[in-house]
C-alpha cells in the first residue's frame, strides 16, 4: 500500500505532558513530508493552539481544528468553517451551568472560560494546560451565559469539563433531545465537546482529504483519545499510540510505542522508510496524480 497522508492528534501523540514536541518527532514529520506525503493535524484543539503545533512541524497543509469545525492553513483564510448559532451558544451554556462543570466556549480567536468553585475547576486546569502554553486571548468569566448576554458569540465548539462522570452521558443525552443543530461528542470519561450538527474529526479530515486529492484508504490516521477512532477505522491505516485507552487500541490496526518511548518516531521509521517518494511514484506511472 502507498500512503499519501499523514493525520495526527495533537494530546497524546505529539505534544507530550509539559507541552513540548520531542526532536525525533520533529525530524519523524519532515522525513514524511520529504516523501512528497503531506501531514496534518486533526485535533479538538482551537485553531489559534493547533497552527502554533502546526508551525514547530513545519506542516505545510491545512489543519482539522476544533473537532472538525474549522480547517484551515491560516486563521484569516479557512477551507471550512461551521458554527454553533449566537443563540444556541448561549441556551446552551445556561443549561450547562446547571451541572457541576466547567464551560469553555472555543472561537477561532479567542476563549471564554467559565469559572467555578468546584473541582471540575481543577480537573480543567490540568486538561487544558497543555493546550493553554499555545493558546491566544482566555478570558475567565463568573458565568458564560450572563457574559455572553453582553458579547453574544458563535463559535466553532464548546468544551465541557464535567465533575461527576455520569453527568456526561445526561448532558450528551439531554442536548440531543433538546437541539437538532449540535451533536455533543464525549472526548474522555468526564469530557465532551458540543459541536455543530454534522461536523466531527473524521468528516474533517475526509472534507481535507478530497480537496487533496487523496482517498481514504491512502490516509494513516494516529490517534490516542477515544474521539479518534472514527477517523482511526475510516483510514487506510489506524495507528494507535501504545498508552492510549484499552478501547482506542483495540480499534487500531497497529499499536506503536507510547509517547515517552517515542511512538511517532518509531511507527514513522517503520512504516515510510521503505516507500520511494511520491514524486518518483509519479514519473515512474505507479501512481496517477
Amino acid at each position: 500500500m502507498i500512503y499519501r497522508m499523514l493525520a495526527l492528534n495533537i494530546d497524546g501523540t505529539i505534544v507530550n505532558e509539559n507541552g513540548k514536541i520531542a526532536k525525533e518527532t520533529k525530524e519523524a514529520i519532515e522525513y514524511v513530508q520529504d516523501k512528497g506525503v503531506p501531514v496534518t493535524l486533526v485535533t479538538s484543539r482551537s485553531f489559534a493552539s493547533a497552527k502554533k503545533v502546526a508551525k514547530a512541524l513545519k506542516l505545510e497543509s491545512p489543519i482539522v481544528t476544533h473537532s472538525g469545525a474549522y480547517i484551515a492553513g491560516e486563521l484569516e483564510k479557512p477551507i471550512y468553517v461551521k458554527k454553533i448559532a449566537e443563540d444556541i451558544t448561549y441556551e446552551i451554556s445556561q443549561f450547562l451551568e446547571g451541572f457541576s462543570c466547567q464551560v469553555h466556549l472555543s472561537h477561532e480567536k479567542r476563549s471564554i472560560v467559565g469559572k467555578t468553585s468546584t473541582r471540575a475547576r481543577e480537573m480543567a486546569k490540568v486538561s487544558w494546560q497543555r493546550e493553554s502554553k499555545l493558546l491566544y486571548s482566555k478570558q475567565f468569566v463568573d458565568r458564560v451565559s450572563d457574559h455572553l448576554l453582553e458579547n453574544p458569540m458563535s463559535v466553532p465548539k464548546i468544551s465541557v469539563v464535567m465533575e461527576h462522570r455520569e453527568d456526561v452521558w445526561d448532558v450528551v443525552a439531554s442536548l440531543k433531545g433538546m437541539y437538532e443543530e449540535v451533536d455533543a461528542i464525549p472526548t474522555s470519561d468526564y469530557k465532551l465537546d458540543i459541536v455543530p450538527r454534522g461536523v466531527s474529526k473524521l468528516r474533517g479530515l475526509m472534507y481535507l482529504s478530497e480537496r487533496l486529492g487523496v482517498k481514504k484508504h491512502q490516509i494513516v490516521m494516529v490517534g490516542s483519545g477515544i474521539d479518534d477512532i472514527d477517523s482511526m477505522e475510516c483510514s487506510g491505516l489506524g495507528v494507535a499510540m501504545g498508552d492510549a485507552p484499552r478501547q482506542v487500541r483495540e480499534a487500531a490496526d497497529w499499536i506503536t510505542r507510547s509517547q515517552v518511548e517515542k511512538g511517532i518516531p518509531y511507527f514513522v521509521t517503520e512504516l515510510f522508510r521503505k516507500q520511494h517518494p511520491i514524486p518518483f511514484l509519479k514519473k515512474m506511472n505507479i501512481i496517477k496524480s
